[in-house]
């Protein structure tokens, strides 16, 4: 079911889990684009703070695995950085990445890098609101066959679930192992 009005409905996993609230948000620029996409996807309202994947699976009452981090990730031969998604309790693994991307090494942009690079408060990084600015992005392998999974929708305070594989044909993201075990 995807956001309509001022109630949402969220079905993830084997559980569904209906909320009738009111939404005070307006539609955003990744919203309009999941509209037009027609992409099934759930809109949750969070504090408008800074969250740790681990709060964000508290608030939302679901698994840590199905919230997904943006990391922005460097290379160290130049170039446009990427964008690795990952699940809340995983860390990248940089050899991993830089094997995937075909690069010698890569490394994680340090927050300040990050925001700088992207444009984006740490916390509200997200591959949907950067879509058009070039960068490449990476999904971990470990979420590909989930229902779905939860990211920032570029800003703090809000939060969208939808299907990993809209998230990868809507950001031309490819699937692979990137996290440690």
């Amino acid at each position: 079911m995807r956001r309509r009005g001022k109630r949402y409905g969220c079905s993830l996993g084997n559980e569904a889990l209906f909320h009738s609230i009111r939404l005070t948000m307006k539609p955003t620029n990744v919203t309009r684009l999941l509209d037009a996409h027609q992409v099934d996807y759930h809109v949750q309202e969070l504090p408008e703070r800074k969250l740790s994947a681990k709060e964000t699976a508290e608030l939302l009452d679901i698994p840590e695995s199905d919230v997904c981090k943006t990391i922005v990730a460097t290379r160290k031969s130049g170039g446009k950085p990427i964008l690795v998604v990952v699940p809340g309790d995983k860390e990248v693994d940089l050899k991993s990445l830089a094997r995937v991307l075909g690069e010698k090494k890569v490394g994680i942009a340090t927050q300040s890098k990050a925001e700088s690079l992207t444009g984006l408060k740490a916390g509200g990084i997200s591959p949907l609101a950067l879509i058009k600015r070039g960068f490449q992005v990476v999904i971990d392998s470990s979420v590909e066959d989930k229902d779905y999974i939860s990211v920032s929708a570029g800003k703090w305070g809000l939060c969208l679930s939808l299907p990993p594989a809209s998230l990868a044909e809507l950001t031309c993201a490819q699937f692979a192992p990137v996290c440690t075990s």
